[in-house]
């Protein structure tokens, strides 16, 4: 048998033990060979599309080989990567088809967290996110999207739909959300982000927020819409 064929059978077998090696501060190892393969693809370190062996990760990322493949299980059954017998490890590689299935599983979901958001999220939150994308939105106006801006609009992206799946109170959703938010990454790789695209994102943000401070579940979710659709729209290049 040869290598490739030996390490493909290597990653296949069965998952190491819970209680397999942790680091210091009690992680798994294989938690942290999974979150160093994702920051390796959103870094741009491990190309989207690519074809590696398990040593050319090994190399690239610096993680032990059992933990290793650990990780490189659990993100095949999250779509991520593909594990192909004799061939190597092929990375997924963001595409129209893939953005139109996200927003398409994102906007079920979050319909529905936003009428959830509306009808039973905490004011003071809601408040706040409403008070932090307008000081955003007067910075971005008044000085141009600077490099300092993109962490806090990030930050914001994050707030306002992990409030509003949170809302839900289902596991399973929290899950499934976290998987879209690493294709959503994937498919915003390339994209440039500029002053005009940054407030349209802030303001549609806002829409949500502002009916769902009016407790109007039909307008969050209506304003929800508005705002999947003109995204999908941006990263296709529509607008």
């Amino acid at each position: 048998m040869s290598s490739r064929r030996t390490q493909q059978a290597e990653l296949r077998q069965a998952p190491t033990s819970p209680d397999a090696e942790a680091t210091s501060d009690g992680r798994r190892l294989s938690d942290v060979a999974y979150q160093a393969i994702l920051e390796g693809l959103f870094t741009r370190k491990v190309p989207t599309g690519a074809f590696l062996s398990q040593s050319d990760l090994v190399r690239m990322l610096g993680v032990p080989v059992q933990p290793l493949r650990d990780a490189l299980r659990i993100l095949e059954a999250e779509g991520v990567l593909t594990i192909h017998p004799r061939a190597g490890i092929e990375f997924l590689k963001p595409d129209l088809e893939l953005a139109r299935s996200t927003y398409q599983f994102r906007s079920i979901i979050e319909r529905a967290a936003a009428r959830s958001y509306a009808e039973t999220g905490d004011a003071a939150a809601i408040g706040q996110l409403i008070q932090d994308h307008q000081a955003l939105i007067d910075e971005v106006g008044s000085k141009g999207l600077l490099p300092e801006h993109l962490a806090p609009l990030q930050s914001l992206e994050d707030r306002l739909h992990g409030e509003m799946v949170a809302s839900l109170r289902n596991p399973l959703i929290e899950t499934t959300a976290r998987r879209l938010k690493n294709y959503l990454i994937l498919i915003k790789l390339d994209r440039r982000i500029t002053a005009p695209l940054a407030l349209r994102t802030l303001r549609e943000h806002m829409e949500i927020l502002e009916a769902c401070q009016r407790r109007n579940a039909d307008q969050a979710e209506a304003a929800l819409g508005r705002h999947f659709q003109a995204a999908l729209q941006r990263i296709l290049g529509m607008v």
